[in-house]
């Protein structure tokens, strides 16, 4: 697993940005996130891990959750 902290979070489109701890951004979608961690209480500056998967835009994190 990667971690990292929220950047930015897009609430009203359901997505948002990752910086990880290597400094790579990453793209994350709401259908990402791991409960207890929840997408609607985000607002950036949060620390999480999460994995790295490869989509048809690229890489992106997955499985986000509380770090």
């Amino acid at each position: 697993m990667t971690t990292g902290i929220i950047k930015k979070v897009v609430s009203d489109r359901g997505f948002g940005f990752i910086t990880a701890e290597d400094g790579k951004e990453y793209f994350f979608h709401r259908d990402g996130i791991v409960a207890p961690l929840d997408f609607s209480r985000l607002a950036g500056g949060e620390r999480v891990s999460f994995e790295i998967e490869e989509s048809p835009k690229g890489p992106r994190a997955a499985k986000v959750s509380a770090a």
